[in-house]
């Protein structure tokens, strides 16, 4: 066999290797925190989504039992029947309580906290905490 011919058949060398490694890694450093960016801000359109869907549910319980459930009955009161409520014409969800993008439970208060609204319905945010990752019905 001729020197040329064992040349060609050697491979990569260890320093090619590591090049394309390198770049390999820069690559996934750039690419990486993007995608992470844009998962994020679909989960919290999600929430938002969500809360206006769950908004729109309880108008149709409190159009069947002429208010809104109190926060003691909770988001619970779409998917079964309270004591001593009429007029109740569910489930209005499917299956569980809805949890948020989080799986975290949402927050509901009725009456609301805040001016102008018949009840609060939040999501504690991608923490669960609260705070300024709160995101509310509107």
């Amino acid at each position: 066999m001729s020197n040329q011919s064992r040349r060609d058949e050697r491979g990569f060398t260890l320093l090619e290797l590591l090049v394309v490694i390198a770049i390999l890694g820069l690559l996934i450093g750039l690419v990486a925190p993007a995608a992470l960016r844009q998962l994020g801000s679909a989960r919290t359109s999600v929430a938002r989504q969500s809360i206006e869907r769950i908004s729109s549910i309880l108008d149709m319980y409190k159009l069947d039992v002429g208010s809104y459930p109190s926060s003691d009955q909770g988001l619970r009161a779409l998917v079964e029947q309270p004591t001593g409520v009429t007029g109740w014409n569910g489930p209005y969800v499917k299956g569980n309580v809805p949890v948020d993008p989080w799986n975290h439970a949402y927050v509901y208060r009725e009456p609301s906290t805040r001016a102008g609204h018949d009840f609060d319905l939040c999501s504690n945010g991608p923490a669960g905490s609260g705070g300024s990752d709160m995101i509310c019905n509107q």
